[in-house]
């Protein structure tokens, strides 16, 4: 059951970033896509991404009717493939072109966007981190969708037999942001894991990650992936007390 709770975040990549994730996450050539593969973890992203009430969900469904569309047309016959591309251009085709030219700019964005900060941001294993220079989002260099990966295995683990699910009505996304500031005003740092109760239920577990989303975005937390893939949050850099309520009594109007 999805909460009730509709999520807008401008820095939630669409879906040809979500491709290029599970392309590079699945170690495939993206000249030559396993399309029946990268077609099932897109629909279980999707899952997920309906269960946040998304509101660009739109988009992902329009992405997984295409992909769903060329894995159809890959196990027809031969001779019937045939017949169809006299009608059309190959959509597999088009499918990589759109990937290649929007990785292409992807890239090219991120490396402009670099110069300014090289040398800034190094971090050295065993050290205490300093995060810094952070401009629109409290996201490191962690995206949405590495952050969905850490959250389904946390889902994995959660309360599967609970028969009443609970919703945003029981658990508000304010008061689990709250709580989640709590924890960082007793830690410097905490692994984004340790963030959800292992008894929590799917809902529970829902509606902290939206919690975890929305700090991100409002700059009052800190997410950094750490070379051996964990994922930690740190106390972003709004600091004062009475900037973080004025946030937080915003988000519950």
């Amino acid at each position: 059951m999805p909460v009730d709770y509709n999520i807008k975040l401008e820095f939630f990549e669409g879906p040809l970033d979500l491709l290029l994730h599970l392309i590079k996450k699945s170690e495939v050539d993206i000249y030559d896509i396993p399309i029946a593969t990268i077609t099932e973890q897109y629909l279980e992203y999707i899952e997920m991404l309906k269960e946040m009430n998304l509101d660009r969900a739109g988009d992902f469904l329009v992405m997984a009717a295409t992909l769903t569309h060329i894995k159809s047309k890959m196990l027809l016959p031969i001779d019937s493939v045939e017949e169809d591309e006299e009608e059309g251009p190959d959509p597999r085709e088009e499918l990589i072109r759109r990937l290649l030219e929007y990785k292409m700019y992807k890239e090219a964005a991120e490396e402009l966007g670099e110069r300014d900060r090289l040398g800034r941001d190094l971090f050295v294993r065993g050290q205490e981190i300093e995060l810094e220079g952070i401009e629109e989002t409290g996201l490191i260099n962690v995206t949405v969708f590495d952050l969905m990966d850490a959250l389904r295995g946390v889902l994995a683990r959660s309360n599967s037999e609970t028969v009443l699910e609970l919703t945003a009505e029981r658990f508000k996304v304010a008061d689990k942001i709250n709580h989640i500031l709590d924890t960082l005003g007793m830690h410097h740092s905490v692994t984004f894991t340790s963030l959800f109760e292992t008894s929590a239920s799917r809902g529970e577990v829902i509606v902290t990650f939206l919690a975890v989303l929305e700090l991100a975005k409002m700059l009052l937390i800190k997410l950094h992936q750490t070379d051996d893939k964990v994922i930690r949050v740190y106390t972003g850099p709004v600091t004062k007390t009475h900037e973080k309520q004025e946030l937080i009594d915003n988000l519950q109007e």
